[in-house]
């Protein structure tokens, strides 16, 4: 059997590497804040993998204070739009990410972030206990609106995977926070779930004759203005 030598192996690694990072970033550069799209669905497959990006997405102390609402029910779109200041994208859009945030941390969801703990590192629930302890000893006595505003900047980790994840699909994404939370949460039943609704993603295909940012350049800080250096 022919076996590569270890720096043949490390240069496709490197090219591989190289060709994943520049994808990324030419994928970065092709998405914009769609704000038409058109009609059509997404393939399946490449929303399977958005939502697995989003799944494993950075969370402080992996607990993921948050849950995803996956909507592509056409009359449940409809109902939104008007809580979302009857933005097009709604309902044109092929499927809504709505992002909601705990509204607390609770003894029993902390429980169960120990139980999940335990079964998939391999490890018996009592050492999950130990190795979690000072987080619960953290989070548990907090106000529960304090909890909450944690928790929502969690969720924005897992909303900004989301869009990069749906450009590296070349699958249409616009953020959206133009919308009603109460009046949202009150129409998906979230508050009986604990949860609060934080973030909107709509899901699509642009529609390059009717979005008029179709055509604009991206418009971003240069690097000299944006990152900042500290001797």
């Amino acid at each position: 059997m022919f076996h590569e030598p270890n720096t043949v192996r490390n240069c496709i690694y490197v090219i591989n590497y190289k060709s994943h990072i520049m994808s990324l970033i030419e994928a970065l550069k092709w998405r914009y804040a769609t704000k038409r799209m058109n009609g059509q669905k997404i393939d399946p497959v490449k929303l399977d993998n958005i939502l697995e990006a989003t799944r494993l997405s950075a969370s402080s102390i992996g607990i993921q204070p948050y849950s995803i609402i996956v909507v592509e029910n056409e009359e449940l779109k409809k109902k939104i739009q008007p809580v979302a200041y009857n933005q097009p994208q709604i309902v044109e859009a092929s499927h809504l990410l709505i992002f909601a945030a705990w509204d607390n941390i609770t003894p029993e969801r902390f429980d169960e972030f120990v139980k999940d703990l335990a079964e998939q590192r391999g490890t018996s629930e009592a050492d999950a206990i130990t190795q979690t302890a000072r987080y619960r000893e953290m989070l548990l006595p907090r106000a529960q609106e304090v909890n909450h505003q944690w928790a929502a900047r969690q969720t924005y980790i897992a909303f900004g995977t989301a869009i990069a994840a749906a450009a590296f699909e070349k699958v249409d994404a616009t953020p959206m926070e133009g919308f009603n939370p109460e009046g949202l949460d009150e129409l998906l039943g979230l508050k009986e779930k604990g949860l609060r609704s934080v973030t909107i993603l709509a899901l699509g295909h642009r529609d390059e004759t009717n979005d008029p940012l179709a055509s604009k350049s991206k418009v971003r800080r240069t690097k000299e203005k944006l990152f900042l250096e500290l001797a």
